[in-house]
C-alpha cells in the first residue's frame, strides 16, 4: 500500500503520524483515502476545481507529481508519497 509522508505543520491532522499507508490505486483516491481516514488534507492539498492548490507541491517516489501524471498517477504497494508545503521568504 502506498505510504504518505506528513510534514510536520499537518501532523495535527494525522494525530502526530509521520507516515500514513493507505489503500489507492491512483494518487487523487489515495488522497481521498487520506482525508476519509484523517479529515482536512483534501482542503488543504485540493483547491475547490479538484487540482493540487499552488503553494503545496507532492512528489511521488522523488518525482513532482506537477511534472508527470498529476492526481491521475498510478500508485502501488511501495510508493511514498511526500507533501511538501511551498516555503517563501527571504531576505
Amino acid at each position: 500500500m502506498p505510504q504518505f509522508r506528513i510534514p510536520g505543520p499537518l501532523r495535527r491532522l494525522s494525530e502526530g503520524q509521520m507516515t500514513v499507508t493507505v489503500e489507492a490505486a491512483d494518487l487523487g483516491s489515495a488522497i481521498d483515502a487520506l482525508d476519509t481516514r484523517y479529515p482536512g488534507f483534501k482542503e488543504r492539498l485540493l483547491d475547490q476545481k479538484g487540482q493540487l492548490r499552488q503553494f503545496v507541491n507532492v512528489y511521488l517516489n522523488d518525482e513532482d507529481v506537477r511534472l508527470g501524471a498529476g492526481l491521475a498517477a498510478k500508485v502501488s504497494e511501495k510508493d511514498e508519497i511526500s507533501i511538501v508545503p511551498a516555503v517563501a521568504g527571504g531576505s
